[in-house]
């Protein structure tokens, strides 16, 4: 017995659903986006949609991690830095 529920069952669809032409789109946006699919050295070989995905995730994931070393460089620089400096307001608006 299958556990997909029926297509009549399911929540309706939003009114708002994306075509196969603007998913194409989208996932050709990313692949310009990207760097490490962008910086490829054949312009020319395709590259699938879902290794597209997988790579925005990566590079998601990646910018995620550089921006917690940062916050985390920014935290401690703030700490040994005088907070009644005009460089301390700096650092905290940067924080916030």
């Amino acid at each position: 017995m299958s556990t997909r529920t029926p297509r009549s069952r399911r929540c309706p669809l939003p009114s708002t659903t994306i075509s196969d032409h603007q998913i194409a789109d989208l996932i050709s946006k990313l692949h310009q986006l990207i760097p490490q699919i962008r910086n490829r050295r054949s312009s020319s070989s395709t590259v699938s949609a879902s290794k597209v995905l997988q790579e925005t995730c990566n590079f998601i994931r990646s910018l995620e991690r550089e921006v917690d070393d940062l916050s985390e460089r920014l935290s401690e620089l703030l700490a040994s830095t005088d907070p009644e400096t005009a460089q301390a307001a700096i650092l905290r608006s940067l924080l916030m």
